[in-house]
């Protein structure tokens, strides 16, 4: 498939910086109007060199007393603001947008956004319903907020437990996620993830929004609508998720008002419980992980990573950004989704898509790759799929059953 050309630069508009390597995202830029320089590992070098792709070395991994020196170089280069694409790069990009756009507060703002215990408490200061929560630096932290929550929840001896949570800080997504119900549980998690935030069980329905913000404003809210979690999503949503759009974009404003973002794009988890009730999960300020930005250009047609450079560059009009987001739900082709594909057997030896994924109309690829070692690791907490399968179709309820079937199938034999 031959490529397309990059797109001619206006030097009007933004000079933007990547931080994070993203193929997608650097396709995206290519052919868009923004100028732009990835700042990646040394690993990227390489890669940026042979395809004429501007390129800064930067190891995020090293904070010390360099790590100003990112800010004034990008500044020195003349770029207008950093888009972090990637969880570990978004303090780096309010620390540099706070040099470069002359705002101190962006790396406060940043700060809240990334450690998820300040983020609960700002929320809460916002007047945001979340659960209960705590922060625990062992495993008798741990027993005495399961022993807490239940007391609460007036459970009697021999009651089964209501579970809780246990997150890491400030990792993306799914990582370090652990779900417990009984003591026994606390003693097999590690000593190096403490510490941890805790959080009590919401029963409710889960789901993630993808905003775009500029001036203050949402330009486009898509609900992504998981099925199960850590397992599969698709976009746009079914119309039984879609009806809480009202209730969703005003918890949306109220999100921008009480973490005062004026610009970008943040992604934040709720839950909405049997009574219509809106509870807050947390908030990430970078694109969201399952390839949802893929599966937005799928249903829509738009480029979400176009839509994150209109929402980062303070050069972008509000008439320019406007003109690009279509209508939400209306304007979509159809639903597009995918499923994250994890081994079930615990030894394996080839690759195997199932015949009746193959030959569903719905199903259109899939990004995974061969075995590399037979015994397939024990997950841990929610661990990490293998890869993913892309669906494409026009009923939001025949894809979520899909979506759910594909729990059941062996992708790997």
């Amino acid at each position: 498939m031959p490529q397309p050309e990059p797109a001619i630069k206006n030097s009007d508009k933004g000079y933007v910086a990547l931080l994070g390597w993203s193929l997608n995202a650097v396709e995206a830029l290519d052919r868009f109007d923004r100028r732009y320089v990835v700042v990646a590992p040394d690993w990227a070098e390489k890669y940026c060199s042979e395809h004429d792709i501007p390129y800064l070395r930067w190891n995020f991994e090293r904070l010390n007393d360099r790590s100003m020196e990112i800010a004034e170089t990008l500044k020195a280069e003349g770029v207008d603001v950093a888009i972090p694409l990637f969880e570990e790069t978004v303090e780096w990009a309010g620390a540099i947008n706070s040099v470069l756009l002359g705002n101190p507060r962006l790396f406060g703002q940043a700060m809240l956004l990334r450690d998820k215990a300040l983020m609960k408490r700002r929320a809460q200061l916002g007047g945001i319903r979340v659960g209960i929560f705590e922060e625990a630096h062992d495993r008798d932290d741990v027993i005495r907020f399961l022993k807490r929550v239940n007391q609460t929840l007036l459970k009697l001896d021999g009651d089964p437990n209501d579970p809780i949570h246990l997150k890491a800080f400030d990792k993306a997504g799914c990582l370090g996620h652990r779900v417990i119900r009984t003591p026994d549980e606390i003693d097999s998690i590690p000593d190096e993830e403490f510490p941890v935030l805790m959080e009590s069980h919401l029963d409710g329905w889960e789901f993630a929004v993808e905003a775009w913000i500029h001036n203050g404003k949402i330009k486009f809210l898509n609900i992504s609508e998981y099925v199960t979690l850590g397992y599969s999503v698709f976009v746009p949503a079914t119309p039984e998720l879609e009806r809480y759009r009202p209730q969703i974009t005003a918890q949306i404003e109220k999100l921008i008002k009480t973490f005062d973002i004026e610009f970008g794009f943040v992604h934040p988890e709720y839950f909405v419980t049997s009574d219509g009730e809106m509870y807050f999960g947390e908030v990430a300020y970078r694109p969201p992980g399952f390839k949802v930005f893929e599966l937005l250009e799928r249903a829509y047609g738009f480029n979400a990573y176009q839509g994150l450079v209109l929402a980062f560059d303070p050069k972008t009009t509000e008439e320019e950004i406007d003109a690009f987001f279509p209508r939400e739900v209306v304007d979509a082709s159809g639903v597009a989704g995918c499923f994250g594909v994890y081994p079930r057997l615990r030894v394996v030896n080839e690759l195997q898509i199932p015949e009746e994924t193959e030959d569903d109309d719905y199903y259109e690829s899939h990004d995974l790759s061969a075995p590399l070692e037979e015994t397939v690791t024990k997950r841990t907490a929610f661990g990490n799929h293998w890869g993913l399968v892309y669906f494409f179709g026009e009923d939001p309820y025949r894809m979520r059953d899909l979506l759910k079937k594909q729990e059941e199938l062996d992708f790997y034999v």
